[in-house]
């Protein structure tokens, strides 16, 4: 078994000790990831933020020698069912044509109370 862990560099990571994305043999596996940027702000909007928490899962897949058509599963926690066509059409606009096997649960919270999505990816990339 070949194993690889990938950082984003966030300074939870070692504090909290996880990894953003781990490859395993053919399979990467990417940590719940939040819609931060570089600077610690989060936008308010439900769309930009699935597409950021989506940017920094695809660049943690390509770091570990994956392609956004080798997701084969998502997962998206968002805080309001409300969020579900903002977040489903945003999620969509990546990932429509792949198709991967998606979960989208309603939490009570997350971490931080201005995140409205927290997201999961899984890819099989092949060895």
């Amino acid at each position: 078994m070949e194993r690889r862990n990938v950082s984003s560099g966030s300074p939870y990571e070692p504090l909290y000790g996880f990894s953003r994305a781990v490859r395993v043999d053919d399979r990467v596996l990417v940590a719940g990831t939040a819609p931060i940027w570089p600077d610690g702000s989060v936008d308010p909007d439900p769309s930009a933020q699935t597409r950021r928490c989506i940017e920094i899962m695809l660049s943690a897949l390509a770091e570990a020698g994956g392609r956004p058509d080798q997701v084969v599963r998502t997962r998206m926690y968002i805080t309001d069912p409300v969020l579900a066509d903002a977040v489903g059409e945003a999620h969509g606009s990546v990932f429509g044509d792949i198709r991967p096997a998606a979960t989208m649960v309603v939490v009570a919270a997350l971490l931080d109370p201005r995140w409205v999505i927290e997201m999961e990816l899984e890819a099989v990339v092949g060895s």
